[in-house]
């Protein structure tokens, strides 16, 4: 069954009072459509998001991304910064999947990472506490990211 097709009867299901939950149909969609995406996108203005990113798509066999340089500093006066950062890349981009990081919501609340289709819809995503609590670097804190995000979705890895 097609991706919008899946997600067409997900809607309806719960319309209907009859979703009791995710479907193995549902994962495996999402994942195809990861796998099949030709052009993945992550807003950022610096390449170190985007190398770890790519260490962490390679280590699941998944396609590359690559970097759209755009200033996302407006997305930090909204209420979910990551939100913002990956609607921002999506309106200015042909991206099929765009992947972004920033501030989960108020400073302080740790950071999240989001995998959106090419409507803005989220199909996974991974969270980091606040730095401060974790201690971590940036580049780890984007690898666990990346890495809790794909495995939400039942991706195992193929390399490491």
């Amino acid at each position: 069954m097609a991706f919008e097709e899946i997600i067409k009867n997900a809607y309806e299901e719960s319309e209907n009072n009859c979703r009791f939950g995710d479907k193995v149909e549902e994962i495996t969609a999402i994942q195809n459509y990861i796998k099949n995406s030709k052009k993945i996108y992550i807003p950022n203005k610096n390449g170190i998001k985007v190398e770890v990113l790519n260490e962490v798509l390679n280590e699941y066999g998944l396609p590359t991304a690559r970097i759209l340089q755009i200033n996302t500093n407006a997305a930090d006066a909204s209420r979910i910064p990551a939100l913002a950062k990956a609607y921002m890349a999506l309106d200015q981009s042909d991206a099929d999947l765009i992947i972004a990081r920033g501030r989960l919501g108020v400073p302080g609340s740790g950071s999240f990472l989001i995998f959106m289709d090419n409507k803005g819809r989220i199909l996974t995503a991974g969270t980091s506490p606040s730095h401060v609590v974790h201690n971590k670097t940036l580049e780890e804190a984007v690898y666990n990211e990346a890495n809790e995000a794909l495995i939400k979705i039942g991706f195992k890895k193929v390399k490491e």
